[in-house]
Parts: C-alpha cells; sequence; structure tokens
C-alpha cells in the first residue's frame, strides 16, 4: 500500500494561534485547569484544496477567485488548503505570501509529486467534514462548486463530481482531448463495469468519513488516483453525485497526455485483476458503509460467457485507445493511412495476447504463435473496415478535420468489435483449439 509523504503544514500567519487542521501530527497538550489555553477556533464546513506544482504564475490569481468566490456565496466557513507539490520554482513563496494576507488559506509542502498523494495527505489530515479539490487552473466555472458540495452537506450523497460529459455540460476544447476524454471513460466502462460519466474531471468533492474509509485501499498517487477512488467508491454502494458543468480547456497546460493514457491503462489492469482476485475488501466496505451485499448474478445467465463478454470489451476498448494514442503519435510523420496500418498492427498483437490471457483464460506458451496468426486474421478484418472507411472518406469529402477521421475510425472499430468476439470464441479460441 502507497504511503502518503509526510507533509509540513503552515499557518498564514506565524504569530497566530495555530489552526489544528493545518498540522497532520499535532501533540496533545496535557489539560490543566488553572491555566486553560485558548479556545480552538471552530472547524470549517469545507476544506478546497488546490493541488499546485510549478504553477508560479497562475497561483495568486487562483487563490483570490476562489477566496472571494467563497466568502461571497458560500454560507459556512471554509479553508482553502495550497498542497505544495514539490515545486521546483515559486510556488511555494506565493502560496505563503497569499496565505499571509487571506484569512481562511493554509498551505501544505510535501517533498514528493504527485496529485493523488497531496489529496491524500491533506484530506486525511483536515477536520472539515466535507473535502474538495479542483485545479489550479480554475478550468471548471467556480459556479458549480455549491452545487457540488451541497448534497455532501446535507447527508444525500457520499461523493460528488464534476462530469464535462453530461447532458447540460458546457465545455470548449480540441478533439484530440475530447476523444481521448470520451475514450477512456468508455475504457472505464468496458473494464470496470462502472456507471459515473467523468473520472478525471479536476473538480470533486467527499465526504471526509467516506474518505477516511476509502483513501487506505487507494494505491496510485498520480492522476489514476480519482478513478480509483469513484471506482471503490461505486463498488462500495457509496452515492455519487454528478454535477454538469461549463469547463473550457486550459491551452497552456502541461499534462503529459500519452504518459498520462500509459499509466491510467496501467490503473485499470491493477484494479481490474484487484477486483478479480477479490484482493479488494469489497464487501467489507459495503458492510463498514451499511450498503446491502453484492448481487451474486443474474439467474438464466452463465457466468463464463457473461464473464468474457465483460473481459472482451474492457480489452478492446483499451486496444481502442492505445490504438488512437498510437494513430495520432505516428500520422504526422506517416499519414493517415500508413499511421492506421501500423497502430492496428501493433495493437492487433496486444489485443490477441490479452484476449487469450484474460478473456479466455489460456496460459501457457502453446499454440500462442497459432493464436496469433488467427488473431492477424481477425486483424484484416479490422485494417479492411478502418482503412475503407477512411478511404470512403476521403473519396467523399476531400481534407477531412482531424477530429471527423477519429470519430470515423471510432465507428469502424466498433462496427467489427462483435464479430471479433465470435471469431474468435467459436475458431481462434474454441475448447477445441485450446484443449
Amino acid at each position: 500500500m502507497t504511503t502518503a509523504a509526510t507533509a509540513r503544514t503552515e499557518a498564514p500567519d506565524p504569530a497566530a494561534t495555530p489552526d489544528p487542521a493545518a498540522t497532520p501530527h499535532r501533540a496533545e497538550t496535557p489539560h490543566r485547569a488553572e491555566t486553560p489555553g485558548p479556545a480552538e477556533p471552530p472547524k470549517p464546513a469545507l476544506d478546497v484544496v488546490v493541488p499546485a506544482y510549478n504553477e508560479e504564475a497562475g497561483l495568486e490569481s487562483c487563490l483570490r477567485r476562489l477566496h472571494a468566490h467563497l466568502t461571497a456565496g458560500f454560507p459556512y466557513r471554509f479553508r482553502i488548503t495550497v498542497a505544495d507539490n514539490a515545486s521546483t520554482d515559486g510556488t511555494l513563496a506565493v502560496a505563503r505570501r497569499v496565505a499571509a494576507e487571506l484569512p481562511a488559506v493554509t498551505v501544505v509542502h510535501l517533498s514528493e509529486k504527485g496529485r493523488g498523494r497531496a489529496l491524500r495527505a491533506v484530506w486525511s489530515a483536515s477536520d472539515a467534514p466535507v473535502l474538495a479539490y479542483l485545479d489550479v487552473d480554475l478550468s471548471t466555472d467556480l459556479a458549480a462548486l455549491a452545487p457540488l458540495v451541497a448534497p455532501l452537506l446535507s447527508g444525500h450523497s457520499d461523493l460528488a463530481i464534476g462530469t464535462r460529459l453530461a447532458r447540460g455540460s458546457r465545455v470548449v476544447r480540441g478533439a484530440k482531448r475530447e476523444v481521448l476524454s470520451r475514450g477512456y471513460n468508455l475504457l472505464l466502462r468496458g473494464t470496470l463495469a462502472t456507471r459515473f460519466s467523468d473520472a478525471q474531471c479536476g473538480f470533486k468533492a467527499i465526504r471526509a468519513d467516506v474518505a477516511g474509509g476509502l483513501l487506505p485501499l487507494v494505491e496510485d498517487d498520480g492522476w489514476f488516483f480519482d478513478t480509483e477512488l469513484l471506482v471503490l467508491a461505486e463498488r462500495s454502494g457509496l452515492r455519487i453525485h454528478e454535477v454538469p458543468v461549463d469547463w473550457v480547456d486550459d491551452p497552456d497546460s502541461r499534462v503529459d497526455i500519452v504518459a498520462t493514457a500509459l499509466a491510467d491503462l496501467r490503473g485499470v489492469a491493477r484494479v481490474s485483476r484487484a477486483l478479480a482476485t477479490g484482493a479488494l475488501p469489497i464487501a467489507a466496505l459495503r458492510a463498514q458503509f451499511g450498503r446491502a451485499p453484492l448481487d451474486p448474478g443474474t439467474p438464466g445467465v452463465p457466468a463464463g460467457l457473461t464473464r468474457q463478454l465483460v473481459r472482451f470489451a474492457g480489452v478492446g476498448v483499451a486496444s481502442t485507445l492505445a490504438y488512437l494514442v498510437l494513430f495520432l503519435l505516428l500520422r504526422p510523420a506517416m499519414g493517415a493511412q500508413p499511421a492506421n496500418l501500423v497502430a492496428l498492427l501493433l495493437t492487433a498483437v496486444a489485443n490477441t495476447a490479452a484476449n487469450r490471457r484474460l478473456t479466455f483464460g489460456v496460459t501457457g506458451r502453446a499454440g500462442a504463435g497459432q493464436h496469433q496468426l488467427q488473431g492477424l486474421a481477425v486483424f484484416a478484418l479490422g485494417l479492411g473496415l478502418t482503412s475503407g472507411s477512411l478511404a470512403l472518406l476521403h473519396a467523399l469529402s476531400g481534407p477531412v478535420p482531424l477530429g471527423v477521421e477519429l470519430g470515423v475510425l471510432v465507428a469502424a472499430n466498433l462496427a467489427g468489435t462483435l464479430l471479433r468476439f465470435l471469431l474468435l470464441r467459436v475458431w481462434v479460441f474454441r475448447p477445441a483449439a485450446v484443449g
């Protein structure tokens, strides 16, 4: 289990009485009736964390806007906690200066990077009943903050997430990010059977008692932290409230899309394996939170077929996402058709290997070569569909925007999914072939 980094929290004014929530490990002072100490300040109802790594340029404006918004419109006590994530620029100095000027702003300094690490450290130490976080670029309109935390303060819900993919959301971003975001959430639905719509919008809140039960089980310290937390919450039967948001993409974002996508794929595989092997204590979590035990299954539906369909769908979505990443990387240098061929070929080999092991339970090296050859025959089907679709699109429309091109490729891949499953099940990995 990953251990959170040691955090050092600083009060805005060194001469003022320390805020107990600003120090994760506060030593207990012996009680002396004749000389009582100063009364502890009232606890905030909400603690909003702003993780910051090398955000010297934009941090001050973020904090002032957020502080003004909460002061003007939030009816309860609040705290804003800057989680300086091992920044190497002047982020920490900016945070300290602003915290000295604005009440209810505190600073936590962590010696290691990682958004998940920062959230775990601050949330675990906070004394507020509702915990939230938002991205420092404020891509999400702050008007959604009150609807985000209101159901948690009232006890109606356990977690709340901002969603850019629900009806009512208004989003401004490029085609590449739109496709990758929707592809990632489709991947989660296929592999982990999730029902929430947007795993990675940097705008979330959670009740402190719920965080206390889930955080010790969340292993990721980076961008996958959100997804892992939500999957655990959903499997535990907790109520996840979704708030459509207005969201404008930050053109100066320094997130490495490819590295993040690969890390997310590794996280999905790890959590899928933990759920499949029973390594995660889902039954105990459901009991802890007072939720009913999981349904053992649907009568009349073969358990093996259901498992194969779910795992095949998960592998298929993961392959499609990997294919899109490869296509985007290769297209500028190779052109659309060669990039399509190379991306499909590489993901086809990985797809066959993954389905062989995960979907159909075939282990060992025996027959692996034959299975790959048969898988390449199935790959030819996908190549025909995608290449034919691209050729038809360019023949009918001439120059085509990248977003339209990607949409056609996704549709062509999905169109062949059912046929590929049938071919793998009745031909490549049929019992006679693998027994």
